[in-house]
């Protein structure tokens, strides 16, 4: 434990622990929308804000943050007005933002010194107390939208038609979802890097959705599996030497793997439970086409 008594690790874990509980919480509403890549898109977008940090000798966080809000926003306008070109204004987004950021930080002052690879795959020496009082904030923005408005950002996830239906400002809300989404990623990329966040909001919550059957326990499980690959990558690439970001991935990928082999026999032991409980069909029940489920089949 000699590591917690180095400032820089201090700052670190913690970075660390609130990037596994952030990422995986607003992971949770982009797997249910399909937009599992959507945290890939704005942490190329966020690569512009970084070097306009440089730039200006302003801080790359929050630049970064505001940039990849905007970016966001732009994703969520592209997406309801976009049509048939909307997937060639997403690549053009995506690729000028990450051509933008190389650019200006190669314009800025000192550019050549920039430590370009430490935001795109994270980097524990280069946490420091300014970024932490950041990520604290932008961490305490995410959690607080992701809890308080959970019932209304997973109605919005799930069926946006019969949400509107019912009175939620879908619009506003998924604004809402895109916004906290780019927040997630500035508050991660200290840690992970812009590259690889997007596995750390999908993977978990994939994991967690071989053993969960609820919104709640998914969610639970997919935080758990955050702060626990988060803190273990950190720790490990203090004794190893090794990038922060890729060892956090890959141990994201190894729980995903473990899981999946555990959860395996244990739909079988459901499946047959289920079977053996289910009453005997009628002839009538026989006649029900192939691929065809019936109402009591679908779990909510």
């Amino acid at each position: 434990m000699d590591f917690l008594t180095y400032p820089f690790m201090q700052r670190a874990l913690l970075a660390a622990v609130l990037v596994g509980i952030t990422a995986p919480a607003i992971g949770l509403y982009l797997v249910q929308r399909r937009q599992a890549l959507m945290g890939d898109g704005i942490g190329h977008v966020a690569m512009t804000g970084v070097g306009l940090g440089f730039l200006l000798s302003t801080s790359p966080v929050w630049m970064a943050t505001a940039v990849s809000v905007l970016g966001a926003i732009l994703m969520e306008l592209i997406r309801w007005y976009g049509r048939t070109r909307g997937d060639i204004a997403l690549a053009m987004l995506f690729y000028g933002g990450m051509a933008g950021g190389v650019m200006f930080i190669n314009l800025a002052p000192g550019g050549s010194n920039a430590n370009l690879t430490s935001y795109l795959f994270g980097s524990l020496s280069t946490v420091s107390s300014s970024d932490v009082v950041a990520i604290c904030l932008l961490a305490a923005f995410v959690v607080l939208v992701t809890l308080g408005l959970r019932r209304q950002m997973f109605a919005v996830s799930q069926d946006e038609e019969f949400a509107r239906v019912t009175g939620l400002p879908v619009r506003a809300l998924n604004l809402l979802t895109a916004v906290t989404a780019a927040v997630t990623v500035t508050v991660a990329m200290r840690v992970v890097g812009l590259l690889l966040v997007s596995a750390l909001m999908v993977v978990p919550v994939a994991a967690a959705q071989q053993l969960a059957r609820s919104f709640a326990a998914t969610f639970a499980i997919a935080v758990a599996i955050g702060v626990t690959v988060t803190l273990g990558g950190t720790v490990t690439s203090y004794y190893q030497d090794v990038p922060p970001g890729a060892t956090i991935v890959l141990l994201t990928i190894a729980a995903f793997i473990v899981l999946t082999a555990l959860a395996t026999p244990l739909a079988r032991r459901r499946a047959r439970a289920a079977s053996a409980q289910r009453p005997a069909a009628d002839p009538a029940e026989r006649a029900i086409p192939a691929g065809r489920t019936s109402a009591d089949e679908v779990g909510v």
